[in-house]
């Protein structure tokens, strides 16, 4: 039995809809650009580019129901709703055509911002980490099963904060789609089991603030509800 210095991480998991079974997180990758709506409302051009891609620690996952704090280092605090794809299995150079035969399921996630830092990044053309890969930064609602719920291709995919629309698109409006994502990826990591990737969020981000309560929809998956917190200690 291997001996560690440290107690080790625990791992974190998502839960799966229907079962006790969970899935565990490996990696987190993001996909920024991916709305027309959403590129416009921030300013850039709409070109389909090369999808912008980021990560987050799988250590930021926020499960369904649970409770965030204000994170420190921001005064603007933003959510993205997204659609989350998890993995069962990977590799390198995975063709559009093979992509779909590697997904595990799919959940509903937030990609949450520090949008000052954000603008601060890109203005002097820094790295995003520190405005995306926070402490919980990623949450994520319970997986359903790509055998329950087919190939996701459309659906309307909403975000309500104190029961308010904010966000209200489809996914069928990514610029880039689902397994176009995950074939890009591949050309760049040797995806594997148990990563997950966000999907991009659609037109209406914005602040929320301590008090908070968020819910995020998309057709067919089990809504992620949210409460954002006091200040993080």
């Amino acid at each position: 039995m291997m001996a560690y210095a440290l107690t080790p991480p625990q791992q974190a998991y998502l839960d799966i809809v229907g079962s006790d079974e969970k899935f565990p997180v490996r990696r987190i990758y993001c996909i920024g650009k991916n709305y027309v709506a959403h590129v416009i409302e921030m300013g850039g051009e709409v070109e389909r580019d090369p999808p912008v891609i980021f990560q987050k620690p799988n250590d930021s996952v926020v499960r369904n129901g649970g409770e965030i704090p204000y994170p420190v280092y921001t005064e603007n605090f933003h959510y993205e709703g997204e659609l989350v794809v998890a993995l069962k299995s990977g590799g390198h150079h995975i063709a559009v055509a093979e992509a779909a035969g590697h997904v595990f399921g799919y959940a509903v996630g937030l990609d949450m911002t520090r949008r000052d830092h954000q603008a601060r990044a890109l203005e002097n053309g820094l790295p995003w980490e520190i405005t995306k890969s926070f402490d919980h930064s990623a949450p994520i609602g319970p997986i359903s099963r790509i055998e329950d719920t087919g190939v996701l291709t459309a659906g309307r995919i909403t975000l309500s904060v104190n029961g308010e629309t904010r966000q209200d698109g489809d996914i069928g409006w990514m610029i880039w789609k689902i397994d176009e994502i995950i074939s890009k990826l591949s050309e760049q990591f040797r995806l594997a089991p148990g990563d997950v990737i966000m999907t991009g969020t659609p037109a209406g981000v914005g602040a929320v603030v301590p008090g908070d309560e968020l819910v995020v929809h998309v057709d067919g998956l089990q809504d992620l509800h949210l409460r954002i917190g006091g200040p993080a200690a």
